[in-house]
């Protein structure tokens, strides 16, 4: 099975490019972040007709927004709300199968992204990203055991390594590299042992980036690019991973999302 994540920064402007998507990876599960559209107005119909019946979507008008586009049926879906806001960023299926008595769970996550000043004292939108990723550490922990088969995945907005970003020492203080919002993150990962599963694949000493600034005029050139989209792995499925990709070549599509999608390939 094939699943993938992508911050698409508005599905329907983009609906074009997740079709190119589609007939180019092939994925089983698609995950979307940041489509911009309430549910009404969401593409389903173009969705349901490249091949993804099964549909979990939780979405606004002009901000936020997730996704859950899969040929497979789940057998339940939730939505939840965060931090005492309803902005449309945690949403989760469940999928049956043969490799475990307990229902896969797939969690889309879009984490804010915090704003420009990394001092949450001044910045209620980096206050909100602190808590946001506090609430989630906290909630995993409680609802769930290392023992679970989970999944979870989207746009966290942080790069928690230091060759997750083109430059350590000149982001430090530019949020999504902060050291608060690494240590958060960490705590969140370590909470239920998840496995990054890009850097399953990829060591640590090896730069590797799923975004790149639109205010870069020549992206690839410069590539001071981040890994802020993740893909995380509890313990009973890190087994079962068999590959990944990141589709680096679609920060050169068409009217481009300034993310880039992320897949792996995991026998469920």
């Amino acid at each position: 099975m094939r699943i993938l994540t992508w911050n698409i920064n508005s599905v329907r402007l983009r609906l074009p490019l997740v079709k190119k998507l589609i007939r180019q990876c092939d994925p089983d599960i698609i995950c979307l972040q940041e489509t911009k559209t309430p549910d009404e107005h969401f593409p389903l119909q173009d969705i349901i007709d490249a091949g993804y019946p099964h549909t979990h979507i939780h979405g606004m008008k002009s901000y936020n927004g997730v996704a859950i586009l899969s040929r497979h049926a789940f057998t339940a879906s939730e939505i939840y709300h965060r931090v005492e806001k309803q902005d449309c960023r945690h949403i989760a299926i469940h999928l049956e199968t043969s490799k475990f008595k307990k229902p896969v769970e797939i969690h889309c996550l879009y984490i804010p992204a915090g704003g420009d000043e990394p001092d949450p004292a001044i910045n209620d939108k980096f206050a909100h990203k602190l808590t946001f990723v506090d609430e989630m550490n906290s909630w995993f922990s409680e609802n769930y055991s290392k023992d679970d088969p989970l999944i979870v995945l989207g746009d966290f907005n942080i790069a928690p390594l230091e060759h997750d970003v083109w430059s350590h020492k000149q982001l430090l203080k530019v949020v999504s590299h902060t050291p608060v919002e690494v240590e958060k993150l960490t705590a969140m990962q370590g909470a239920l042992g998840w496995q990054d599963a890009i850097r399953h694949f990829v060591p640590e000493e090896e730069k590797c980036y799923t975004w790149w600034s639109y205010r870069n005029r020549d992206w690839k050139k410069s590539n001071r690019g981040r890994r802020l989209d993740h893909i995380w792995l509890t313990a009973p499925l890190v087994p079962y991973l068999s590959g990944y990709e990141i589709l680096t070549e679609a920060r050169d599509w068409e009217k481009p999302s300034d993310h880039v999608p992320v897949m792996i390939d995991v026998d469920l």
